[in-house]
């Protein structure tokens, strides 16, 4: 049961505090604005240090089992901490795969052995996770999967590659999909999920440079790798289950996951901010009815997905996972950012040509680089295309 109002108030004011206290300030180089941007050894080092400060001091994991690094504590008090993270502008949170896909996924679906061994590294940040489920020639088709791993004595030797393997040349692991027997009369039926290690002979991430100049995605290869058989999650051929499930944590079903999309309020008062200081034919921007009229219509979009995500975080808190809601607010949520941050660069004129290290370029070009870094977010977790396809046909029963 949540605590008391006073309880949660009181809490609310102590993170507060230590945010004020605690957030790092401007470290003098360019941080991701999300953990798809991280792309330098530097920011890698650095996102790092403030999540092991972060989680030391109590403010990561806060719903997790005590057992395994966490809190104990109820879920809304992780909400509260999620918020003051957004209000306080602090740095990301760049262990997303793990915080927010791999570490529930454990705790609902792992074994003891398993939780033990991965759970607490991952709040701590000592270890880092990717995922390996699409691939160069089948995107988001995951039915179709052709990495293979064959089982050779108390090892799986894997072959094959893997796409957009976002923070892939820095990881410790990848929860990775493979097909495990080829003969199956359903292709989902022979696929399996390993929680493999990155770190061994046979396994190479090369980076893939973005349009914005950052190194954030990766192409994975797998050329006779061989990973203990121990690494397996579940039964052989029982990984479209595990897999699915991992979907809807990414998707957003996760209270750590869903309530980024609280930080859409705060981006408001960032917009509303950044166009406030603005003029348009020698005249303040926002004295145009119409551009407040926009305003307004983000302003409402953003306060309906931020009750969306609350929505959907308190149904799966409860077990009652809401896939159309998590697929409807991963949908909308990415395409709204992107609508929103190409109108807020748009309306700075000549000078919304210009990008990040040009001197003239507005606020040093973040909202150019916040909108083609936002395209990244439209292709994880399925595309935008898959996503409005899955709602149609398995949510509102449309025919194909």
């Amino acid at each position: 049961m949540t605590d008391s109002k006073a309880a949660l108030k009181a809490f609310r004011g102590e993170v507060a505090a230590w945010m004020a206290e605690n957030v790092p300030a401007d470290p003098g180089f360019l941080l991701p604005l999300t953990f798809l941007e991280v792309g330098t050894e530097q920011q890698l080092d650095f996102l790092r240090e403030w999540q092991h400060q972060l989680w030391s001091a109590g403010y990561l994991g806060m719903h997790w089992p005590t057992e395994y690094g966490g809190q104990g504590a109820d879920p809304a008090y992780q909400f509260i901490v999620d918020k003051e993270l957004s209000r306080h502008n602090a740095p990301i949170i760049f262990n997303t795969i793990g915080l927010n896909w791999v570490g529930p996924l454990l705790l609902d679906m792992g074994t003891e052995e398993e939780k033990a061994q991965y759970v607490k590294n991952i709040l701590s940040a000592e270890e880092i996770w990717c995922q390996g489920f699409s691939e160069p020639d089948h995107g988001s088709d995951l039915g179709a999967v052709q990495t293979r791993a064959v089982k050779e004595g108390d090892e799986y030797v894997v072959n094959g590659s893997k796409i957009w393997t976002t923070l892939g040349n820095y990881a410790d692991h990848m929860i990775l999909l493979a097909r495990t027997n080829p003969a199956a009369e359903r292709k989902y039926d022979g696929l399996s999920f390993f929680l493999s290690p990155m770190k061994v002979a046979g396994i190479e991430a090369h980076p893939i440079r973005k349009v914005t100049g950052e190194y954030g995605f990766n192409q994975t290869f797998f050329t006779d790798a061989r990973i203990p058989a121990s690494c397996l999650m579940g039964e052989e051929g029982g990984g479209w289950k595990v897999a699915m499930k991992t979907l809807e944590y990414e998707r957003g079903v996760t209270a750590g996951q869903a309530s980024g999309h609280w930080g859409v309020t705060i981006q408001i008062d960032d917009m509303i901010n950044e166009l406030r200081a603005l003029e348009q034919d020698g005249e303040a921007l926002l004295s145009d009815p119409i551009v407040r009229d926009d305003l307004v219509g983000f302003m409402m979009e953003a306060k309906a997905l931020s009750l969306s995500a609350r929505r959907m975080s308190v149904s799966a808190l409860n077990t009652d996972y809401p896939m159309g809601l998590a697929l409807s607010v991963k949908y909308r949520g990415t395409e709204y950012e992107r609508r929103m941050k190409q109108y807020t660069a748009s309306k700075q004129g000549a000078r919304s040509a210009l990008y990040v290290g040009d001197a003239d370029a507005v606020r040093g070009g973040f909202w150019q680089r916040a909108y083609f870094s936002n395209f990244g977010a439209t292709i994880g977790g399925g595309t935008t295309q898959v996503q409005a396809n899955i709602i149609a046909e398995h949510v509102l029963g449309l025919p194909k």
